[in-house]
């Protein structure tokens, strides 16, 4: 975004080194990565251990970081909690902004020299680190404020998953030959709900069934009133794709043997 403004010079404090090295694996909030764990390294030869000084006393951090694997901001986006359409970037949460800036509260397990080490971790590994400010519970948290265009207060309610005896095989199967983390996903996104939702990559299947895609994956569920259960899972790619002279190694290895062992 353009300006007539003089340039603000940003350096990064650190970097975060996660579990999560994708967008499609990482949680959309820090309430939906609950316990997972992160290293905040701060980078030496600033100071920066006098700075540090007396933050392992405070639960938990405010941690401002760049969102250094995003191109360009949209000045509308719909957000995986919007029934109503698209909303001003400004009014989300959404990480396409005008400035690529995100805050997390981050819970503060111990601090080793320069190595803060947190919980609830919900970015990317190797996202750069600008500042860290206490969280202050009496003056950071209004739990009586509205919410905004959200309908219901949040969080809502989660709604119940389930995985049927199929689902359970076949993310074992993914889980054991070094594919993605389907499962975390797949219950992140349905919690959300089951409706039809292009942001969260859910649509509507044959007989009654929904699909959500994850990364190349695609998973059929059913919801109901007691909850969703996921039926199975399948790949995305198609069979000519799978039976190219190319598909020997990479992803689409991986999918030919499962389409080998659950075909």
């Amino acid at each position: 975004m353009k300006t007539d403004a003089p340039a603000l010079l940003l350096s990064p404090i650190g970097y975060m080194r996660t579990a999560h090295a994708t967008k499609a694996e990482t949680p959309r909030q820090p309430a939906t990565a609950r316990d997972k764990p992160g290293l905040l390294q701060l980078l030496p030869g600033h100071h920066l251990e006098h700075a540090i000084e007396d933050l392992a006393t405070w639960e938990r951090i405010w941690v401002i970081f760049w969102f250094d694997r995003n191109r360009g901001w949209r000045p509308k986006v719909l957000p995986p909690r919007s029934t109503t359409g698209r909303k001003g970037v400004l009014a989300t949460r959404s990480p396409h902004r005008p400035n690529p800036l995100g805050l997390s509260v981050l819970r503060l397990d111990r601090v080793e020299g320069l190595s803060l080490h947190v919980r609830d971790v919900d970015l990317l590994d190797g996202t750069p680190v600008l500042d860290i400010k206490p969280y202050v519970a009496y003056t950071d948290a209004h739990p009586r404020s509205g919410s905004g265009w959200l309908e219901q207060p949040d969080p809502r309610p989660a709604h119940v998953v389930w995985f049927g005896a199929d689902a359970e095989l076949q993310l074992a199967w993914i889980a054991a030959h070094a594919g993605p983390p389907l499962r975390e996903r797949i219950e992140a996104t349905l919690r959300l709900g089951p409706q039809p939702h292009p942001y969260r990559r859910i649509r509507r299947g044959k007989d009654g069934a929904m699909v959500l895609a994850v990364q190349d994956w695609r998973i059929d569920f059913r919801a109901a009133a007691a909850g969703i259960e996921v039926l199975g899972v399948r790949s995305g790619y198609r069979a000519a794709q799978l039976d190219a002279a190319d598909a020997t190694g990479g992803p689409l290895a991986l999918h030919r043997g499962f389409r080998a062992r659950f075909a």
